[in-house]
């Protein structure tokens, strides 16, 4: 029984947190974009961050420039305003179309923040 009570602490942390379950020992995480975003979504997503935020990373020819669709190019920059906000799970709502991950996103010479 003395197992469970961790794992049901954080349950109902991650239900009090909207369902985004932040690691609180030290274990780094990063933004996404949820897969079910529509595109329309996405865009807002990319120009609100991109308004708060340096994006010139996604620009043709840079590191993170491909895949070259939105659903890449707003996660970068969802996760560059994340990581820029300290990283705070209310800084990757993006109205319920973000997702906090604890497995580094990065490929290639894309390095996510």
């Amino acid at each position: 029984m003395a197992k469970v009570a961790p794992l049901l602490f954080l349950v109902l942390l991650s239900l009090t947190l909207g369902g985004n379950l932040i690691m609180v020992n030290g274990q780094k995480t990063w933004c996404v974009a949820k897969p079910s975003s529509d595109q329309a979504t996405l865009l807002a997503n990319l120009n609100y961050a991109c308004s708060q935020i340096d994006c010139r990373i996604l620009q043709k020819g840079c590191p993170c420039s491909t895949p070259d669709n939105l659903m890449n190019h707003a996660s970068i920059a969802m996760n560059l305003y994340y990581q820029s906000r300290g990283r705070n799970h209310w800084n990757c709502d993006f109205r319920a179309s973000g997702l906090v991950v604890v497995t580094d996103p990065s490929y290639g010479n894309c390095i996510y923040a």
